[in-house]
């Protein structure tokens, strides 16, 4: 099974968005200096975001290409978890990261109050991963 057949099926409960379009994939990764993962492009030419049920047990609110730096300036990322650049939540308390620090951009979970790169727990290696930590997760 490849990597999008097996999202297909962890993400069958999840409420998607339409694909992101590639110039705006590029915009977010110029203004965010980052080059997002393979599988994170992969996974926003499948869905631009969503929110909703993952896998039987999981829940995250991925959030839309176009709102990732705006999003990470309006939780001040920059000043109090300098090194993260978040794309999403667990639909409470916690957001999701990809981790600068790290060569491979490992996806880490850290509380927003508080927030704090030293509070970040790893979650997964890479996206395909993180999807396959999230809804594995029990309630």
């Amino acid at each position: 099974m490849n990597t999008k057949e097996g999202w297909k099926s962890l993400l069958s409960k999840f409420s998607m968005n339409p694909p992101a379009d590639e110039t705006a994939i590029k915009a977010a990764e110029t203004k965010s200096t980052i080059r997002f993962p393979s599988e994170y492009r992969d996974f926003l030419a499948l869905t631009n975001g969503g929110e909703g049920q993952i896998g039987s047990s999981g829940y995250a609110a991925l959030w839309r290409v176009e709102d990732l730096c705006a999003f990470n300036k309006e939780y001040q990322v920059e000043t109090y978890a300098p090194g993260l650049f978040f794309f999403g939540s667990d639909g409470g308390g916690e957001g999701f990261a990809f981790d600068l620090r790290t060569h491979q951009l490992t996806i880490v979970q850290v509380p927003f109050i508080g927030m704090s790169a030293t509070d970040a727990n790893i979650v997964a290696a890479n996206f395909h991963q993180f999807l396959t930590a999230i809804a594995q997760q029990r309630a």
